[in-house]
């Protein structure tokens, strides 16, 4: 049988990096609060009476989050998770349910112009801003031939302002809307 001795911890270079590192740190918080003067407010720009959702930045978010269920050419997946492209609910031209989707999730069977999906989309919102919501949201309303006004942050915002749910909502509570 062979007995293996464990390696020898030396202390390197990495234990000598950390008072280094501590050392930086507290000189370069010291150096920020520094001054005897306090900083002037920062100009809020006037906003503008709708601010939509920008659609290059909302690839980002679609990549990041929903490409593994709508896949990369928006058709989703066969019998698992319904396509956006080419749907009538990501064009209609009140995007109130798709915001709630993205904001609440979306349960049990789905009909999506004739075919039925049943599945569970939990809501991505809870760790989305209003701005990236409405920014992905106007992503998908314009890409994979769908042509659709893009989305508003304050749309986004005031349906989020509605409230929390516990549970994501259903087909038929979407069609009563």
């Amino acid at each position: 049988m062979f007995f293996r001795t464990p390696p020898r911890l030396s202390p390197g270079p990495t234990l000598s990096f950390v008072p280094i590192a501590l050392l930086a740190v507290l000189f370069a918080s010291g150096c920020a609060h520094s001054s005897d003067t306090e900083a002037a407010p920062a100009k809020v720009a006037p906003a503008a009476a709708a601010t939509p959702g920008d659609a290059v930045a909302g690839e980002a978010v679609y990549l990041r989050i929903c490409i593994v269920c709508h896949q990369y050419n928006g058709l989703g997946l066969p019998g698992a998770f319904p396509p956006l492209a080419g749907v009538s609910i990501v064009t209609a031209p009140d995007p109130g349910k798709i915001i709630r989707i993205v904001l609440h999730g979306l349960q049990g069977p789905v009909d999506v112009d004739g075919t039925t999906f049943n599945s569970i989309m939990p809501p991505p919102a809870p760790a989305l801003s209003d701005q990236e919501a409405a920014d992905v949201l106007s992503y998908v309303r314009n890409e994979w031939g769908n042509e659709a006004a893009p989305v508003t942050v304050e749309a986004v915002t005031a349906i989020r302002a509605q409230g929390t749910r516990a549970t994501p909502w259903t087909w038929a509570e979407l069609e009563k809307l």
